[in-house]
Order: structure tokens, then sequence, then C-alpha cells
């Protein structure tokens, strides 16, 4: 079965999260994508990406994300999002070809201006977040 790393810059950066959507725990490491910014969802504590030539996002790569995981993450994802490739910056300096979920051009109206804060998250939206998606760890593949 083959693997592809999978670049997070939200809600999935905490190893927790990842772990009970895909089902299965990951080891994740800093990396950053340039060519992005990740906005605010309205009515929502989780981000959305989106491209921008001066934009460098940071995140966390984990890498090894097998097909089982990945039909998990695209039902978790949802319709707001497309999984595409990129290149991150690992913390050494190296790049490496990941996946990503990007923010749909026909969703963009619900992001709003500014960056997205991960340490408000972890204040305040992580345990909002985890309560309102309870049910994520069962997320059915589509």
């Amino acid at each position: 079965m083959s693997t592809a790393p999978c670049f997070t810059y939200g809600s999935l950066m905490w190893a927790d999260i990842m772990a009970r959507v895909c089902g299965r725990e990951f080891t994740g490491e800093p990396a950053s994508l340039a060519g992005h910014r990740r906005h605010p969802v309205r009515g929502q504590d989780y981000p959305g990406l989106r491209p921008a030539a001066d934009g460098v996002v940071a995140g966390r790569l984990y890498r090894g994300v097998d097909a089982a995981a990945w039909e998990r993450l695209d039902a978790f994802e949802g319709d707001e999002y497309e999984r595409v490739d990129v290149v991150v910056s690992l913390a050494d300096g190296r790049t490496l070809p990941a996946q990503v979920y990007r923010f749909r051009e026909a969703f963009v109206q619900r992001l709003l201006p500014g960056d997205w804060d991960a340490d408000a998250f972890e204040r305040e939206g992580r345990a909002r977040f985890i309560a309102r998606y309870a049910g994520f760890g069962a997320v059915a593949p589509r």
C-alpha cells in the first residue's frame, strides 16, 4: 500500500485529533508551506487554506499516511476542501512533496480576512472543536 505525507495547518496539527480522524497515530514534525495563507472560516474554529504569493503557513507534516487514512481524511474534510499536491519545507531546510487540503474556490466567501490563530485555537477553540465534531473518529469514507 502506497503512502504519502500529509501537511496539516489547522485542527489536524494536534496529533490526538489527527489520530482520531485517521483511526491510527502518525508521527508529526514541523513544516511550512510557502505560497499560501490560512484564514479563519466564518462561524468555525478551523481554518481554510488558500493560495497567496506572499504567504507562508506553519504546520505539521505527517509521513506515511496510507490509503485508509486518506479515505477518512477525505470524508472528514468534506466538500469545502480539495486535496492538492504541494512542496513543503522541513525544519532543516529540506523540501518534500506532500498533499494538503485547500479550501475550494466555490466556498471562499466563507473565509474571513486575516490569519487563523493557532494559539487561540489551542486556548479557546480546541475543546469546542472536539465537542462539535465528537463523531469524527467514526467518519465513514465517501
